[in-house]
């Protein structure tokens, strides 16, 4: 029953926020609901996980969650959590907003690329790519969309 409550209280809200205001996310119903009644309201959820380099810092703990939606534009949701490490005290970073999917990947035709906020403005955009050879490693990508040129690893691995 209390789930039932629950789930009631997060589809009212994710419908009175499908409002015309821009630039607004749902967070609520990724931090309180569990991983089944969240894959039910918003899609299939894909999660990659690593540690990215940082120039002041031991590497960005990092974890990228892709919500699929029911398939259109408006329903694709991703949620991106960073946790610097070696920092006192270290910080967990959050972003949540929509995606949309480009084709290709550099010289890849069936790569894919997320254009994490592409809503917003270029600079608040953020760029994540994978090859059709290796769709279980999804690099982190610069301005241009390419792959960061680096002896580091700008990738993060699917969690199965």
């Amino acid at each position: 029953m209390k789930k039932l409550v629950l789930l009631f209280i997060v589809i009212f809200q994710l419908l009175s926020c499908n409002s015309n205001k821009k630039g607004e996310t749902v967070q609520a119903p990724l931090e309180t609901l569990d991983n089944e009644n969240t894959e039910s309201i918003l899609g299939k959820v894909t999660v990659y996980e690593g540690v990215l380099p940082c120039a002041d810092c031991e590497g960005s703990e990092t974890v990228l969650k892709i919500y699929q939606g029911d398939g259109t534009i408006e329903s694709h949701k991703f949620e991106l959590t960073s946790i610097y490490k070696g920092k006192k005290p270290e910080k967990k970073f959050v972003e949540k907003g929509n995606y949309n999917l480009e084709r290709g990947l550099e010289k890849d035709p069936d790569g894919t690329i997320y254009v994490l906020n592409y809503d917003k403005s270029q600079a608040g955009q953020i760029y994540y790519g994978y090859t059709a050879k290796t769709p279980d490693k999804i690099f982190l990508l610069d301005n241009n969309r390419e792959k960061i040129k680096s002896k580091l690893n700008y990738f993060l691995t699917l969690k199965e």
